[in-house]
């Protein structure tokens, strides 16, 4: 790592003072480089007022927007520490996990706030309005004294403008966020990640995939998710780029026509959104008989494959360069038919408690079905593989997180003796260092004869047949059984009865293409989808 992340964002605000740097797209809000120095200035002197000190604890629970992540680097250039909460968290968890962090404000969008009260937080010294940065609420002793702060004038100006931190270096060791996670398998735990991690991920972003001043990123990651964070924020901001926020939930339509508009450079995201693309536009026409033949055969073929990478590189906007895709493993189908038309294609693998990198390679170097090698000031190693190489997956390394917040016991498990963080998840690496990964440890099911069986690997395959739209595989009294959400479009007009007739057609086709101890009993079908994480992972311990 060479420097903080803060110090490449003083020195995009330097060159780029009169340009747009943040845009809520569909709203007329919008921030040059400069206004967003003048309300991080603002911001600081508000917290001084307020008797903030470095190390006290900020909460930001909102959809994304820029208001957010300009509170964001006010609160991480004032040396606090930032609380990031996502507005999807129920209520009566929002204010507990507020108390829990010890925040002493909340920054707050009205769509969280509609949920909740100010009574339910009585340590909050001040509850601000994310929208405009207007007090919802605030204690006795700052009311008259604080609420003009944020709409001064500025005096800051181009040559006056420094460095967004006012007194003395960061240091990169100390707590610079809680990240409260909403995974897969239970209740939120606060992720402590220091100022060297964020700084080494924003690095390692542009090592990644670069991104040059001027470029356009549409966001579609919840930014009080690490990815979102990453990947729609610190690493293309602090490079130049310019960001628009999808303020509303990036629906088909609204995601189509921001891209259409916006024309985005770099798109990241997770599985299911390209996933959905493959399946509703290149899966019928790759499924002619015509199309099959021609697709390996040479001289027609690339003029195919370039047609086809063509109409993908228009769905994103016409001008994507480079897809970063993460959060969740890929279909391999789908993968394999990125890579064959040479789509700039890049999955990296990730967690929470490393901020989230782990590990990711240019698309120029990316290998198919891997994760990549682990990034600069990153390493891995596999714990106590068989016979085939595999074993849990063990990080350690700059990214890697201080431990969970207030909980001893968690963080204790988490890590070796030796240091290593257990990522929990199943996979081997090759010789070039690269990862891949079979599934999540506490998913796993064990056979009859003590096989491995992965149901990540048995979904995928689950997931390709007729009608399916997302699916998970359990095990029940030593069975496993399919649970599948059919695919709306694909079965309008069929009863009930229909749908499970095809869902037993299914189910023949996938236990062909599985081994004997892994095939599946029976597929139940679901009717309403599954509730999922922010990276779009089914939250698994709600089916078992």
């Amino acid at each position: 790592m060479k420097h903080h992340f803060l110090h490449y964002m003083d020195q995009v605000i330097h060159n780029r003072w009169r340009d747009v740097a943040f845009v809520d797209y569909g709203e007329k809000k919008q921030y040059t480089h400069g206004e967003v120095a003048q309300q991080v200035r603002r911001f600081h002197k508000l917290f001084r007022l307020m008797g903030i000190q470095p190390g006290d604890k900020i909460a930001i629970a909102s959809r994304n927007c820029s208001n957010w992540v300009v509170s964001y680097m006010a609160i991480m250039s004032y040396k606090a520490v930032a609380v990031t909460l996502l507005q999807d968290f129920k209520a009566e968890d929002l204010a507990r996990l507020i108390e829990h962090s010890d925040s002493k404000m909340l920054i707050v969008g009205p769509y969280v706030w509609r949920e909740l009260q100010h009574q339910q937080l009585p340590e909050l010294q001040a509850i601000m309005s994310m929208d405009d940065f207007s007090f919802i609420h605030l204690v006795e002793p700052y009311k008259g004294n604080v609420e003009h702060v944020m709409s001064e004038p500025s005096t800051l100006t181009e040559n006056t403008f420094f460095s967004l931190v006012q007194d003395g270096e960061i240091d990169l060791d100390s707590l610079a966020l809680i990240n409260y996670t909403s995974g897969s398998t239970g209740s939120p735990k606060g992720v402590m990640i220091s100022h060297r991690s964020l700084s080494n991920n924003t690095e390692n972003g542009q090592y990644i995939l670069p991104v040059e001043p001027g470029q356009r990123v549409v966001s579609m990651l919840p930014l009080a998710h690490m990815f979102g964070q990453l990947a729609d924020f610190l690493y293309p901001f602090s490079a130049g780029a310019t960001i628009y926020y999808l303020t509303k939930a990036p629906t088909p339509s609204i995601l189509l026509k921001a891209m259409a508009d916006v024309q985005p450079y770099l798109v990241a995201t997770v599985p299911l959104v390209i996933e959905k693309i493959h399946k509703k536009k290149l899966d019928p026409l790759l499924s002619k008989p015509v199309l099959k033949f021609f697709w390996h055969t040479p001289g027609i073929m690339n003029i195919i494959r370039g047609h086809v990478k063509k109409s993908l590189v228009k769905a994103f906007g016409g001008q994507v360069r480079y897809f970063l895709c993460g959060g969740a493993a890929m279909n391999p189908i789908v993968e394999k038919c990125l890579m064959d038309v040479n789509f700039p294609l890049s999955i990296g693998f990730g967690m929470t408690e490393c901020g989230p990198l782990v590990s990711g390679l240019p698309p120029k170097y990316f290998k198919r079905r891997s994760c990549g090698a682990p990034v600069p000031g990153m390493e891995a190693k596999i714990d106590n593989p068989n016979e085939k190489g595999e074993g849990e997956i063990l990080v350690r390394g700059e990214n890697v997180m201080m431990g969970y917040y207030k909980n001893e016991e968690a963080t204790k498990a988490a890590f070796t003796e030796d240091g290593w963080l257990r990522t929990g998840d199943l996979g081997y690496m090759d010789k070039k260092q690269n990862i891949f990964i079979r599934g999540r440890i506490k998913n796993m099911f064990l056979g009859a004869s003590g096989q491995n069986i992965y149901p990540e690997e048995i979904e995928d395959k689950l997931n390709n047949q007729m009608g399916v739209a997302e699916s998970i595989v359990v095990e029940r009294e030593g069975k496993l059984i399919g649970l599948v959400f059919p695919d709306e479009e694909a079965t309008k007009g069929f009863s009930l009865a229909e749908v499970e007739r095809m869902m037993k057609d299914n189910l023949k086709k996938l236990n062909e293409l599985l081994p004997s101890y892994s095939r599946v009993h029976d597929i139940e079908v679901k009717h309403e989808p599954f509730e999922k994480t922010p990276k779009k992972s089914i939250k698994r311990f709600l089916y078992k």
